[in-house]
């Protein structure tokens, strides 16, 4: 499979996803000196009028709900047009909205698909301080927000991406060997290997999940349009697979957003409200370890897109 607009294993980190369960991953991760919150106020304020002309919108603009796998919100490229202390500004409001163990993780993402954090863009919505901001940071295979709760019934600020290409190749091999993302589709096959042979032919479908065109991958859908197996017809020990992947799925972020996440997926009835789907018709290697999967509900979407490498889309609401 051919991916135009992108570059190219269980790896030791899979040892700490692996340990993750759905239970606890909400206390993982330790509060930072400064909030990625409270840096972005400091931000904001040391720009100067030229700079806001080019990162500042208002709130209730449309590009701060976009997300794709391969854009640049603004022309504002980190390590280009902001001083060496905004820089650092971004830099630490970027790793703080990741758990402190995965950070380095999501560095060398950066680092091996765009040569670094200076190569992405920052755009800032609203004004801090008026109960209506929010930072997004995008670029290639990330689209990440800090909204400071000002987007009331929406995980992680709104839509986010992430993905990485771990290898010269956009096609990587079937193990992904070094994609800092692959455990979470290793831990997802460990569901599909539990299911006995008329829960597999439910799950397992054929044809293109979703039609990836930037904001419209992340829809939601109905009830009756969930493809796959629903999680609520697994046994006792199945449904416990699918909490472990959701707190893989988790684990890398901090724990502000995974609370807000889990606290939405519970009150819409948990990990049973969910379906699970495996395509099969986008398989490397042609192995039967399934490289494009989704955990979705009319309310949450984890679609990830391990083929020809990691793209994953999440939209998780109240």
């Amino acid at each position: 499979m051919d991916c135009p607009d992108c570059r190219p294993g269980r790896r030791d980190f899979l040892k700490t996803a692996a340990a993750a369960t759905f239970a606890i991953t909400a206390d993982a991760a330790p509060k930072t000196a400064a909030s990625s919150e409270t840096l972005v106020a400091t931000l904001h304020k040391s720009l100067t009028e030229e700079q806001r002309k080019t990162v500042c919108m208002p709130f209730d603009h449309d590009l701060r709900s976009k997300v794709d796998n391969n854009w640049f919100i603004t022309g504002a490229r980190v390590g280009k047009f902001f001083t060496p202390d905004q820089q650092q500004m971004v830099k630490e409001i970027f790793q703080g909205l990741y758990a402190p163990e995965f950070v380095p993780k999501v560095m060398q993402q950066l680092e091996e698909d765009a040569k670094g954090l200076g190569n992405y863009s920052v755009a800032l919505f609203g004004e801090p301080g008026s109960g209506k901001f929010e930072f997004v940071l995008a670029g290639r295979h990330c689209t990440v927000r800090c909204d400071g709760d000002s987007v009331d019934g929406v995980a992680f600020g709104g839509p986010i991406f992430y993905g990485h290409q771990a290898g010269p190749t956009a096609t990587e091999q079937p193990d992904h060997r070094g994609n800092v993302y692959w455990y979470q589709a290793v831990r997802a096959n460990e569901v599909f290997q539990a299911l006995n042979g008329k829960q597999r032919e439910m799950a397992l479908v054929s044809g293109k999940p979703r039609d990836e065109k930037a904001t419209a991958t992340v829809a939601l859908k109905k009830k009756t349009e969930l493809a796959g197996i629903p999680v609520s017809d697994m046994t006792r020990d199945q449904r416990g697979l699918v909490e472990k992947v959701l707190a893989d799925l988790l684990l890398p972020y901090r724990k502000k957003d995974v609370d807000e996440a889990m606290r939405y997926i519970k009150a819409n009835g948990g990990v049973s409200s969910l379906a699970m789907s495996f395509y099969k018709d986008e398989d490397i290697g042609k192995d039967g370890m399934w490289d494009v999967w989704q955990l979705e509900s009319p309310t949450m979407l984890w679609y990830f897109r391990g083929a020809p490498h990691v793209h994953t889309w999440v939209n998780i609401r109240a």
